[in-house]
């Protein structure tokens, strides 16, 4: 098959044919139909995940077709139509026994622990725990988008920061995380107060919800949000991953508020632990979504309330990927761009 693999950490990968994914005996290999191209593949090029050793084919943000399957799966048949999460489960851990796959003592991740969907095919574990049917109506680079970015939003608005209507919500970071989960606030009934540094992201997320803006160029992102809610945020993520948009989600909250982190940091920040303290906030992870937490996220697609097709903004072919993957952390554009391998 084709794949994108890069040979060294921060080196330009390259697109060249390499062996066919062997299906795991409880596993899936799958036709890659898109995958999305996401700032943590990025993290992950560049040497930030201890985990991967090139060489290396980077992507785990997909969906595609059931090419085959594992003796163990009992689920899924080839042919399917189908996406993934991006943290797979093994089902059998004390984590997955209480439902929480998202955290499995055990979890395996493609594009990291194993070679992902930059490619034309790609191998599962654990099938019957982690794909996910997609509707026939459903475009597969939608279809792509919930297996990481989306997801991983909807878990940290809805479940994680527990957002109730009415509630302002602070979203710092408005790229793909960060506009799903605008998105997704609004639609609960949020106020969303989105903070970017790019006129174009902040102009998505006024598209798709958000009640204010705030270009956090050269100004304190958490004072305007405390301006701007009459005493912070009920809820604040930050959906980009550094140690000033972290300190930022923190300090722009009101007493009693919830953090959520949700973007990879490449390191370990300085957090303002008195503030913490003294305000009794609440700081919570957020990791992925587990595929049997989908259902309720995809009634709301399905109903219209949330449209992520409007997230994908650009769609290229494997042979544009390394560079594309090469040059995103200086990227200017917004919203979501998929890669669709058979292009």
């Amino acid at each position: 098959m084709r794949a994108v693999v890069f040979e060294a950490f921060g080196r330009e990968p390259e697109v060249r044919e390499v062996a066919d994914p062997v299906v795991p005996e409880r596993g899936s290999v799958l036709r890659v139909e898109a995958t999305g191209l996401c700032r943590s593949d990025w993290h992950g090029w560049m040497g930030h995940d201890p985990g991967i050793t090139p060489p290396h084919v980077p992507g785990h943000e997909l969906a595609g077709v059931v090419e085959s399957v594992g003796a163990g799966v009992a689920n899924f048949r080839p042919g399917d139509r189908v996406t993934v999460p991006f943290v797979c489960a093994c089902g059998r851990c004390p984590s997955c026994a209480r439902g929480d796959q998202q955290v499995c003592e055990h979890q395996t991740q493609p594009g990291f622990t194993h070679w992902g969907s930059f490619a034309e095919y790609v191998a599962i574990e654990n099938a019957d725990v982690n794909l996910v049917h997609v509707p026939a109506e459903m475009s597969p680079g939608t279809a792509a988008g919930l297996g990481c970015r989306f997801a991983t939003a909807f878990r940290a608005v809805v479940l994680q920061g527990r957002v109730r209507p009415g509630e302002w919500v602070a979203v710092h970071g408005c790229g793909g995380v960060g506009l799903s989960a605008v998105m997704i606030a609004a639609a609960c009934g949020a106020r969303v107060v989105a903070v970017d540094i790019a006129a174009g992201a902040l102009a998505l997320a006024r598209r798709f919800g958000a009640a204010e803006c705030v270009d956090a160029t050269g100004v304190s992102a958490a004072d305007s949000i405390l301006e701007i809610t009459g005493g912070g945020a009920h809820v604040s993520l930050d959906a980009l991953g550094s140690g000033p948009t972290c300190a930022a989600s923190i300090g722009g909250l009101r007493r009693r508020g919830r953090h959520v982190q949700v973007g990879l940091l490449p390191a370990d920040p300085v957090l303002p632990m008195a503030r913490v303290i003294a305000l009794e906030l609440e700081l919570l992870g957020s990791h992925g979504m587990a595929a049997h937490d989908y259902p309720s996220m995809m009634d709301m697609i399905g109903s219209g309330a949330l449209q992520p097709d409007l997230l994908v903004t650009e769609t290229i072919g494997l042979d544009e990927a390394p560079a594309a993957l090469a040059g995103m952390d200086a990227r200017e554009g917004a919203g979501v761009t998929v890669i669709e391998p058979w292009r």
